[in-house]
């Protein structure tokens, strides 16, 4: 962001930190508000290490999004390149009908088959 722009929320308040925490055997990252170029500087280092943490199974947590761009689907890819990198599996869980359209229309709905709770996630095969 530049100076004096703002946020679209119309702050310019930082973006809301990742959440991570475990989910019966699933490690699940939890990202939330604006998930934008501001959010990949900031969560690159944890969703690296996420990736490539011992979790089979990695939950990426969309449902409390406000906003995904491209550089959030760069986000998605790059974790899910890591993750499957180990021979881990990467989940998304999203109902954000916005970012569901927006995996439509760029091909990736059915490459991440996005489970509408972290539950359901767990659950794929």
């Amino acid at each position: 962001m530049r100076q004096g722009e703002q946020r679209r929320g119309g702050t310019d308040a930082p973006p809301a930190p990742p959440v991570v925490y475990e989910s019966g055997d699933c490690v699940v990252l939890e990202l939330r508000g604006e998930v934008d170029i501001v959010t990949l500087q900031g969560s690159m280092a944890l969703l690296e290490t996420v990736a490539a943490g011992p979790s089979a199974t990695v939950v990426i947590d969309l449902n409390r999004t406000t906003f995904l761009d491209c550089s959030g689907l760069t986000l998605l890819m790059r974790a899910r390149r890591r993750v499957e990198s180990r021979g881990g599996r990467l989940r998304l869980v999203c109902d954000q009908p916005l970012a569901l359209r927006l995996l439509e229309v760029t091909g990736l709905l059915s490459v991440f088959d996005p489970a509408p709770t972290v539950e359901a996630a767990a659950r794929q095969d």
